[in-house]
């Protein structure tokens, strides 16, 4: 009978307890993090499913607002204004600006509002809850793969042929969502105590479009000003992906002073969400 019992205690499971972590922060394991990864794929793949679910145009969507922006753009900045569009037609210099700037408004609107618009797993499931802003930053891949292809065919009817640096695009698109999640984590953790934020992010994002060289060249910054313009994370990402992308002028070595600023913006950003997450489902 003692050996039954014993038998019966050894197979029960150690309990598992979830609760506030004691220290500043407590990191989540590699280990951890590549457990939930396919929670991570399924949120993502709902998240790209809900924004084209009952659309009449679908991903389509993705390339109307910017085409249509640069179309303006060009009218009122590159014919009335005459801004210099660093030796290329303005319509390309504009539209691959706004190609990487949708993906970067997008995914960080979609980082920042993550935890707020899915409450309920917060509050009744566990997992690294960083998991799902990194995730729902993911889809936003997919429409700017779409938006490439539509900057491609532009650039074939205005004879623009992209340079061998095409090869590094992809290091300027991760730059990018280097910088999306730097801020966004930062961005969804406020969220969950002030709802005020979702509506602060539409009048950040109109500063920050005019504050980067989506539609004017930055070349327009002369000198030492150049190194506090380069503050501003997202202008070498915006630089480089012109670069390799359309053919326009390389980043200069002010472009270090960016990638240190997404460095310690994502640092930042990842240890501000972390410690913040243990009251999360008290807040949302």
């Amino acid at each position: 009978m003692t050996d039954e019992v014993d038998d019966g205690v050894a197979s029960l499971e150690p309990w598992i307890e979830n609760r506030a972590p004691s220290g500043f922060v407590e990191l989540p394991s590699g280990r951890e993090l590549w457990r939930y990864r396919e929670l991570g794929v399924v949120l993502a793949a709902r998240e790209l499913k809900v924004r084209y679910k009952q659309t009449l145009l679908g991903a389509t969507w993705v390339v109307i607002q910017p085409l249509a922006t640069a179309v303006i753009f060009t009218i009122v900045f590159g014919r009335l204004a005459g801004l210099p569009s660093e030796s290329l037609p303005y319509a390309i210099f504009a539209f691959s600006g706004l190609v990487l700037w949708s993906f970067f408004a997008g995914a960080l609107t979609a980082v920042a509002q993550s935890l707020v618009e899915n409450r309920e797993l917060v509050t009744k499931t566990y997992f690294p809850q960083i998991v799902m802003p990194v995730a729902l930053a993911l889809p936003s891949l997919v429409d700017l793969g779409v938006a490439l292809v539509v900057l491609a065919v532009g650039m074939a009817l205005y004879g623009v042929v992209p340079t061998a640096a095409i090869v590094l695009l992809p290091a300027w698109v991760g730059l990018a969502l280097a910088v999306v999640l730097g801020a966004g984590l930062i961005l969804a953790a406020l969220n969950v105590r002030y709802r005020d934020v979702r509506h602060t992010l539409g009048f950040i994002l109109q500063i920050w479009l005019f504050a980067s060289p989506v539609v004017y060249a930055g070349s327009l910054v002369d000198g030492a000003w150049r190194y506090l313009y380069a503050v501003n994370p997202i202008v070498t990402a915006l630089d480089g992906f012109r670069w390799s992308a359309v053919g326009g002028p390389a980043p200069g070595p002010e472009a270090f002073v960016s990638l240190g600023v997404t460095f310690a913006l994502l640092v930042s950003g990842s240890l501000y969400f972390l410690r913040a997450e243990r009251r999360f489902a008290d807040l949302i």
